[in-house]
């Protein structure tokens, strides 16, 4: 992750490209009309786990929220989104590198957390991918507050695999609409996108 970003800030400092925007507009156009049809209040406390370029967190500080904070265990992510940031002249946005799978004390009390694509690329990790999931559940449950949000858009789950990982402390809100497509004769969706609460 580390060069793939480290390329995509040489490309932002070249271009001014930001770099990819995971599972493109649509999804975070789908997140932000989500906490907008909920009402949830502008001042929420939202943490973007795996934040990447940033771009996500720009664009719900444009839409008017405040309280917002990137998290990524790439440093070069970190600096990428940084400059992000600083372009779009939104310096209330809060950037730290850290490692979900062990969080720091100080990052906790959220009210809505946010996840594109993070816990598919945990999962895919070929050291002990089931025990990175545990550890991510686990994560999310000191991070996020009781009957908090959880917003997750994930391409290699489904939405009963996703229901099974997150059973212990969440239940489902909503399910998301995503774009179908059809193959064979069967309907299905190449992205997954759900809305957790977390248990009390």
């Amino acid at each position: 992750w580390d060069a793939a970003y480290e390329r995509e800030l040489q490309t932002f400092q070249d271009i001014g490209d930001a770099g990819e925007i995971w599972f493109g507009e649509e999804s975070m156009v789908r997140i932000i009309r989500w906490l907008e049809k909920q009402k949830v209040p502008l001042d929420s406390s939202v943490l973007d786990i795996g934040t990447g370029n940033g771009v996500l967190l720009v664009e719900l500080a444009k839409s008017g929220y405040m309280n917002l904070t990137g998290i990524d265990y790439s440093p070069s992510a970190i600096q990428l989104s940084e400059k992000v940031r600083e372009k779009e002249g939104m310096s209330n946005i809060k950037l730290k590198v850290e490692d979900f799978l062990a969080p720091s004390a100080e990052l906790s009390g959220f009210e809505i957390c946010i996840d594109k694509g993070t816990f598919d690329a945990i999962s895919l990790n070929p050291d002990n991918a089931v025990g990175k999931r545990k550890e991510y559940v686990r994560s999310l449950c000191s991070v996020l507050k009781p009957e908090g949000f959880f917003l997750i858009t994930s391409c290699n789950w489904t939405k009963e695999e996703l229901l099974n990982e997150f059973r212990e402390g969440f239940e489902i809100l909503e399910e998301l609409p995503t774009p179908k497509f059809c193959f064979g004769g069967r309907i299905g969706n190449s992205v997954t996108a759900l809305v957790f609460q977390r248990k009390k």
